[in-house]
């Protein structure tokens, strides 16, 4: 039988390729190069400023090219990607056949966060020249991202007393085995014994010494936990009652075409996120005219008059009213009782009405007035609306207006916030689902992590705009982007023409208009 035959690996080639032409004129890593080309990296606060002393540094261009390619083509850990640089066609083509270590690569990152988000930046201004920013809906959410750190070394002062209690036990029981082996007979006794107790009891009592020291931190920093491997990391409700040691990714994508355009790491819950990411849409949008839809997990009274200022119609589903605050009898829950602002009293379904002292509360999150009524005590109802022995009392928050505004655009725009998955979970889908980056690769704190989510969105959005726009559309637009600081006006213009790319046009008069030639920057973005 025949097979097709390699060849032979030790015949010499007498017409050498070159890399150029190993790589298909189609190539994605083409567009990764023009793109990055394309950037003023020392706008984007990248370090572009090296001494002439020691070895010469890598350009930071070559570095995020390395990065950009790597995330898009599921390779994160720096010494994966060093060793991309030395058998990797695509990467060698790409670096110029250049080869950092993985010390080089990873301080990169550690070093870059707020450049790469201006990287991630750039790709939604290339996503607005082509009109794929609707900003008309937005979806916001979270997803949540382990830590390299591990539960067993995520601590609170709860956790540390328990230890602490398990260690004097354990120091107890070796304490009372070395009395006895300092009570046998001469001919009994056994020094090896004796030097393994010892040694058990020094391991305890360094173990109990570093629990101190962890609960004093927590004391000195007012934090409720701390961890050792992540230091920034916390132990995060993920779903239902399972929590994880993690970070929280707060994301605002747009819905025209599920393109992100913010994102935002934490290390807290979702319920004070949405005031803040709705004040960043306005900026990156350049207006509030907009509908915002957000799950349960942000139904916070503070949240919501933030938006309501903001001037954002902002939807935000309604949980479950919690089980202490529901009544024996369904009916008889606090939304059928109805409220008058003029005499700022209740009404509850028997027509009894139920008023207040007038006197603020102060709660865990904020102040509340309560309503009650002495009729409750010979009402027939009573059993049905409440378990108590005073009746029912109705607690009114100060964002109760707020509240009562979010549930009538539900009621409104049911159908409007059905989109809410579809939107928002397309990036997490692909990210977490199809690329495998469910977790930080980094350790060592927030602004560490921070570049590699940034980097996981840049990809994100990198590879839409390819995907919408196509790879020969977004290669011209690129091409001129980049040409910017080399290229006379006219002749831009002319291959504007020529790529029949029209909303370039105002880009090219921006640029020339308001830069002089000796000090052009790269204003698109």
């Amino acid at each position: 039988m025949k097979y097709i035959q390699g060849n032979d690996r030790n015949q010499i080639a007498l017409i050498p390729n070159s890399l150029d032409s190993a790589i298909d004129q189609d190539n994605e890593v083409r567009i990764i190069d023009l793109f990055v080309d394309s950037l003023d990296l020392k706008q984007m606060k990248f370090r572009l400023d090296f001494g002439e002393n020691g070895r010469p540094a890598y350009h930071p261009s070559d570095l995020l090219k390395l990065f950009i390619y790597g995330y898009l083509n599921k390779v994160r850990s720096s010494r994966d990607l060093e060793k991309e640089c030395h058998r990797n066609l695509e990467v060698m083509w790409l670096l110029k056949s250049l080869s950092p270590d993985h010390n080089t690569i990873s301080n990169f990152r550690r070093d870059n966060k707020k450049a790469i988000k201006n990287v991630f930046k750039a790709t939604i201004e290339i996503a607005k020249n082509f009109d794929l920013i609707g900003g008309k809906l937005i979806a916001g959410d979270s997803t949540k991202m382990r830590a390299q750190n591990s539960k067993k070394n995520n601590y609170n002062q709860k956790k540390i007393i328990q230890q602490i209690k398990h260690i004097d036990l354990q120091l107890a029981h070796y304490n009372e085995l070395l009395a006895r082996e300092d009570g046998q007979a001469p001919s009994e006794f056994s020094s090896s014994n004796t030097e393994l107790i010892q040694q058990k009891i020094a391991i305890y009592n360094n173990r109990k010494d570093n629990y101190h020291k962890l609960s004093e931190e927590l004391i000195e920093t007012g934090q409720t936990q701390i961890s050792t491997s992540d230091p920034d990391s916390r132990n995060i409700m993920i779903r239902n009652r399972i929590s994880e040691v993690a970070y929280s990714v707060q994301t605002t994508v747009d819905a025209k075409n599920n393109i992100p355009i913010d994102y935002k790491l934490t290390n807290t819950n979702d319920t004070r996120a949405m005031g803040f990411m709705l004040e960043r849409a306005v900026e990156i949008l350049g207006h509030n005219k907009f509908t915002a839809v957000y799950d349960k997990g942000y139904h916070n009274g503070k949240e919501l008059k933030k938006a309501d200022k903001l001037g954002i119609k902002t939807i935000v589903a309604i949980p479950k009213l919690a089980s202490s605050s529901r009544a024996p009898d369904v009916n008889y829950n606090v939304q059928f009782f109805s409220y008058s602002e003029k005499n700022d009293s209740y009404t509850c379904p028997q027509g009894q009405v139920l008023t207040s002292v007038g006197t603020w509360f102060k709660g865990k999150n904020a102040k509340f007035k309560q309503y009650r009524t002495k009729a409750c005590l010979s009402c027939v109802a009573k059993e049905k609306c409440s378990t108590a022995d005073r009746g029912k009392v109705i607690s009114r928050s100060e964002y109760q207006p707020y509240y009562q505004k979010n549930k009538k655009l539900n009621e409104q725009y049911h159908d409007l916030y059905k989109q809410r998955k579809a939107i928002v979970e397309h990036p997490y889908g692909t990210i977490k689902r199809q690329w495998g980056f469910g977790y930080i690769i980094t350790k060592r704190g927030l602004n560490r992590a921070a570049s590699d989510v940034g980097l996981m969105f840049t990809a994100y959005n990198f590879k839409r705009l390819i995907n919408i726009i196509g790879k020969q559309t977004l290669t011209e637009y690129l091409t001129i982007l980049a040409s910017l600081f080399l290229t006379p006006k006219w002749l831009l213009i002319t291959k504007i023409k020529r790529f029949k790319l029209p909303y370039l046009q105002k880009i090219i008069n921006v640029f020339f208009t308001s830069i002089s030639v000796n000090q052009r920057k790269f204003t698109t973005y």
